[in-house]
């Protein structure tokens, strides 16, 4: 019997996987920010608490919220360029088969072979072979609003309770410290974590992420000692 080769791609995962990403990142980064910002100001304890409780709830909604917005433009923009396909495969056919065959013939076939693919092509399912040759939808990457708000949502509220947890188990001098080298740590994490996944070279991913992140933490910082000196 011979052996089954399996393969598993990367593009298969790319909907969840950006929208996952991309949620945990900016739940750490704002969260950690915002507490280490306030902490530098002088808040009590219970003031960073509620601050980075009150940042989890809003950013994970507004996550969600902007993530299904965005990507059901994408899917609305989707269903126009199929309605439109459609319409054209009924009134034009011979001009939508010349078109994929000028195409095939970009990609190195001889006008032959072109349309003999594009025979074969029309014959089984038109309409997919445009979306996916002409116009480059594919299944796995067509949009899911729903799920990419859910999956940034989710991500948003993981993220984010990790620097919070840190306000929970430090105090004094030693808060905005724990939780600025904390959460830097969770974005390395998180970083080699993502490029794992996707397929990427995990130091360049956890450089990017950790630096980007180290940047935010510093501002959000300087501006809340500031603020906290001026008012003292």
């Amino acid at each position: 019997m011979p052996h089954r080769h399996l393969e598993r791609h990367v593009i298969d995962r790319i909907g969840w996987l950006r929208a996952s990403i991309l949620g945990a990142n900016d739940g750490i980064v704002s969260t950690a920010s915002l507490i280490a910002g306030v902490a530098a100001a002088g808040a009590s304890p219970q003031s960073l608490l509620v601050t980075g409780i009150a940042g989890l709830v809003a950013g994970a909604m507004s996550m969600a919220a902007g993530e299904y917005v965005s990507v059901s433009s994408q899917a609305d923009a989707e269903r126009a360029d199929i309605a439109r396909e459609t319409a054209e495969l009924e009134t034009q056919p011979d001009f939508e088969r010349e078109e994929l065959t000028a195409i095939y013939q970009k990609r190195g076939l001889d006008r032959a072979l072109a349309e003999k693919v594009v025979s074969q092509l029309m014959a089984n399912n038109p309409l997919e072979a445009h979306m996916r040759d002409e116009l480059g939808l594919t299944t796995e990457m067509s949009a899911r609003p729903v799920q990419a708000a859910f999956a940034s949502a989710g991500s948003f509220a993981v993220g984010a309770a990790l620097p919070l947890a840190l306000v929970l188990l430090f105090a004094g001098p030693m808060l905005t410290w724990a939780v600025t080298g904390g959460s830097l740590l969770f974005l390395a994490l998180l970083g080699g974590i993502g490029a794992r996944a996707g397929g990427a070279p995990i130091a360049k991913a956890v450089l990017r992420v950790t630096f980007w992140g180290a940047v935010a933490m510093a501002a959000t910082a300087a501006i809340g000692s500031l603020f906290g000196t001026a008012v003292a």
